[in-house]
């Protein structure tokens, strides 16, 4: 299983990292750490070095009850980082984490080279339109309302196949469009709550009906913290160990903000299953 990113093929049968790279001060765990061009270049440099596949910048924070920012203001925060990143590393891949199709369209422009939007479409009418004329992967992620509402609408009847039909849905709709490269995402913590991710984690597996490469984010996610009775912070083991459990259920790409463990998770199961 590969995708296209920029011309060159990414071998998805096995796993690969995304590097998380937040561009936003309110961020849930690493908000407002990286403050000039230095620190930025440095964490992305750490990242590559790691074993990241992927860099995926956001510059509108998704945690719950974030702040809206405007268009104007995510692409200000965005498009001057994407340029000094691709200076210095012109071969990187970057990711945007958006849900608004003209972020998505200058990010590509600037050289990034796939889409990761948490709201598969939903929060832009013309997001799948956009990223079918790009021509480049697309990340779509389960979610239910917006940042701001997700956290009350975590009502399911049953949440695997709410999810499952909610990507068939977007997958045909995405697929009509001409959008080839698809990755899907059920969207660990949004819109659900402790219990209802890890029912998620529990069943990842059923995710391959989909017949796409899914993945998986619970890097620092509150469903471990709020189980180990911690904080984001020291959550680094907990992340470690689902990460663990979704890769063995089939994950082919873990959003990370550690990466050197997650490569290591990946090293581990492969060496395991030769």
């Amino acid at each position: 299983m590969t995708i296209n990113c920029k011309g060159n093929l990414i071998d998805l049968s096995s796993p690969k990292i995304m590097g998380i790279l937040n561009l936003t001060p309110d961020s849930f765990y690493d908000g407002g750490k990286y403050k000039n061009e230095s620190e930025i270049l440095s964490q992305v440099y750490m990242m590559l070095k790691s074993g990241a596949t992927f860099i995926d910048i956001g510059a509108y924070s998704s945690r719950p009850n974030a702040k809206h920012i405007t268009e104007e203001v995510e692409l200000k925060r965005l498009l001057p980082i994407i340029s000094i990143i691709i200076r210095e590393f012109p071969e990187i891949l970057i990711s945007i984490d958006t849900f608004r199709s003209q972020v998505a369209r200058q990010g590509i422009e600037a050289g990034a080279a796939l889409i990761n939007d948490i709201s598969a479409g939903k929060l832009d009418n013309l997001m799948l339109e956009t990223v079918a004329k790009l021509h480049v992967p697309y990340i779509m992620m389960h979610m239910k309302g917006t940042p701001q509402t997700m956290q009350q609408q975590a009502t399911y009847e049953n949440v695997i196949k709410d999810i499952i039909f909610y990507f068939s849905e977007r997958i045909s709709k995405a697929k009509a469009l001409g959008i080839v490269d698809i990755i899907v995402d059920p969207g660990f913590g949004f819109a659900k709550t402790k219990e209802q991710s890890f029912e998620i984690l529990k069943h990842l597996e059923l995710f391959k009906i989909l017949e796409k490469p899914f993945l998986s984010g619970v890097s620092r996610k509150s469903m471990i913290y709020k189980t180990l009775e911690n904080s984001p912070k020291e959550a680094l083991n907990g992340t470690t160990v689902l990460n663990t459990i979704a890769l063995q259920k089939g994950t082919s790409i873990l959003r990370v903000h550690d990466v050197k463990e997650a490569v290591e998770c990946v090293k581990l199961l492969e060496q395991l299953k030769s």
